[in-house]
């Protein structure tokens, strides 16, 4: 090989090298851990194409009990933004999000930036309630909160970062007049939730629902119902008149089934996508899909 050639292939080698090295070409990209995959992808929409965005939780997981393995926990530790739910969800995560946070990991807890409503049920009573993300307006708050924290980021464009902010805040104000629309036309004798677990109430709250029971009584799917929790739901069904209850996508409906079979009246159980989105084929892949489908499920089986 001639000296000429040799210098020729050292030029393109070092090119590559550069490139992969400049801003947007992988290398050097700010890294943002996630932990749940709703937030993973509002995060993803926030960011684009500035950083690297790693949703710890897999699609269809449940995010009380999924983990993490070792080698993504060294990625919490050595992200340059740590985002969690925050308010109890994620339990067996967070542990890894404690150390992250020690490590001195600069973090963004998402339910510090809403007003928080407590569990009104059962074991759960008086306890935070972590599913804010059934309310789209606390959603917006979420994004108002995150995107200067996005934006202290070294590496990462404030200006392009506000544009898409402003363009997902403006989805999310849509997904909120829908919402309100499609509840609006269910009559109010009708309007009576009952799920797996307590994860409606932030939905309950914005759009004027009541929710009369869950099958597993706590703010945790690690919790089980009794036989008495299993009654007094079957009481409250016949006398309500529901005509559906709802299931999780990620928890097994087994007993929801069950609590059907017992009530003394015909009552759907229709599959809702409330803890975990889908993979990109599945029928939530991001969130504001997840919550389109559920908002059509809901109208469908409690109007008339």
């Amino acid at each position: 090989m001639t000296v000429r050639r040799m210098g020729a292939l050292a030029a393109v080698a070092l090119l590559a090298v550069l490139s992969a090295c400049a801003p947007g070409g992988g290398a050097d990209r700010p890294l943002v851990v996630v932990s749940t995959n709703i937030l993973g992808d509002v995060v993803g929409e926030l960011v684009g194409d500035q950083g690297e965005v790693l949703t710890l939780m897999k699609p269809n997981a449940d995010p009380h009990s999924f983990e993490i393995s070792a080698q993504e926990a060294a990625r919490v530790r050595s992200a340059d933004l740590v985002v969690s739910n925050g308010l109890g969800l994620e339990e067996g995560l967070q542990q890894h999000l404690d150390a992250a946070a020690a490590d001195g990991v600069p973090t963004f807890v998402a339910g510090d930036a809403i007003d928080v409503l407590a569990y009104a049920g059962a074991d759960a009573h008086g306890t935070p309630d972590s599913h804010f993300w059934t309310d789209p307006a606390r959603m917006i708050d979420v994004v108002d909160a995150l995107e200067p924290a996005l934006a202290q980021i070294d590496g990462m464009d404030a200006a392009a970062l506000a544009v898409r902010a402003e363009a997902y805040r403006a989805q999310l104000e849509q997904l909120d007049a829908e919402m309100t629309e499609a509840f609006a036309a269910i009559p109010d004798e009708r309007r009576a939730l009952v799920t797996n677990h307590h994860v409606f109430g932030y939905l309950a709250d914005r759009f004027d629902f009541a929710v009369i029971g869950a099958v597993i009584p706590g703010g945790t799917t690690l919790a089980a119902p009794s036989a008495s929790d299993l009654a007094d739901l079957v009481k409250a069904v016949e006398q309500t008149g529901v005509p559906a209850i709802f299931a999780e996508s990620s928890s097994p409906d087994r007993l929801v089934q069950a609590l059907a079979s017992e009530a003394d009246v015909h009552v759907d159980v229709v599959e809702l996508f409330t803890e975990s989105l889908t993979e990109p084929e599945g029928a939530a892949p991001d969130y504001l899909t997840m919550m389109r489908v559920n908002t059509q499920r809901i109208a469908g089986g409690l109007s008339p």
